[in-house]
């Protein structure tokens, strides 16, 4: 397997940048709007976020079909036209994973990123086999999406240090078991990413992670901008009072066990004049009307400040 190593390098460095999931747009009628979702792709890569990752959750990879997967990664691969990299999220079994990875990179995508299994019965070490499994079949490098701390440390160093592996999205709150992997990997090509977002980016930085994945993005790229900017500096302060200024956003996402993640960024869209359509189910598919007042209380909020920043 040949692999392109000015292509990891890019990757590697982008990863510790800002891994922003595009929205996928969909259409009255319930089916992809795929015109808007490259529309809204653009716009991301033009306020110069490092790497836009297509069919991640906020894309709503689960949702979809095989098919829309493979569609999401090419227009976005197009949409992004080079001013960003491109991460095609692939998953579900082994055999669709390698075949959809194999699509993207056809497609003009830079690399691809694994989620995390949700087989009930997948066993720890077996679920970083799988990902090592994919990583050996694909030139493409691999981001690994580490959803849960089943897996040991052992098996996590394994999947960090693999050839093709150019970055772990870490999504546990386990800061130890961040901390132990940091330490286990000290010295090797293991490349920490923070997989939880704006708000929990600066413990992940104070234990040796960096960059961070955003769904914010697509509503208000230059607050998450601005968290990363601070961080990178080492400027604690000044990210807590950026991570502050999105906080009620943030938080209105994880209602119903994180089921209205993605409705608050699509409905964000719609308010700022992007009609994206409801989230499929099993998401959350609207707000209700508390909630959605909330949510334009906090856009306007935000466009108070744009506006008095331009003045």
């Amino acid at each position: 397997m040949t692999h392109d190593h000015d292509n990891q390098d890019r990757v590697r460095s982008a990863l510790r940048g800002i891994s922003g999931v595009h929205a996928t747009a969909w259409r009255a009628d319930g089916e992809a709007d795929w015109e808007v979702t490259a529309k809204i792709v653009a716009n991301i890569a033009k306020a110069g976020i490092h790497n836009i990752v297509s069919a991640g959750n906020t894309g709503e990879f689960y949702p979809m079909t095989t098919d829309e997967v493979v569609r999401s990664h090419a227009v976005a691969a197009e949409a992004a036209a080079g001013r960003a990299l491109v991460t095609a999220g692939i998953g579900r079994s082994l055999k669709e994973a390698v075949a959809t990875g194999k699509l993207a990179a056809t497609a003009g995508c830079n690399a691809v990123m694994v989620h995390h299994p949700l087989d009930p019965f997948a066993a720890p070490q077996s679920q970083a086999d799988y990902i090592v499994a994919i990583a050996e079949a694909l030139t493409l490098p691999v981001v690994a999406y580490i959803r849960s701390d089943a897996i040991g440390v052992k098996d996590l160093v394994r999947v960090a240090t693999h050839a093709n592996v150019a970055g772990v999205k870490f999504a546990s709150s386990n800061m130890m078991l961040l901390a132990e992997c940091v330490r286990a990997t000290s010295g090797t090509s293991a490349n920490w990413i923070c997989g939880l977002a704006e708000g929990w980016a600066a413990p992940f930085y104070a234990l040796g992670a960096r960059g961070f994945t955003s769904g914010l993005i697509n509503v208000a790229p230059e607050r998450s901008l601005a968290v990363w900017t601070a961080l990178e500096k080492g400027d604690y302060a000044a990210a807590r009072a950026q991570v502050d200024a999105i906080a009620g956003f943030e938080t209105l996402r994880t209602k119903y066990g994180n089921g209205a993640n993605v409705t608050v960024v699509k409905e964000a869209l719609g308010l700022l004049g992007t009609d994206v359509g409801p989230v499929r189910l099993p998401g959350l598919p609207e707000l209700n009307a508390d909630e959605k007042a909330e949510l334009r209380a906090i856009i306007a909020g935000w466009s108070a400040v744009r506006a008095a920043a331009a003045e």
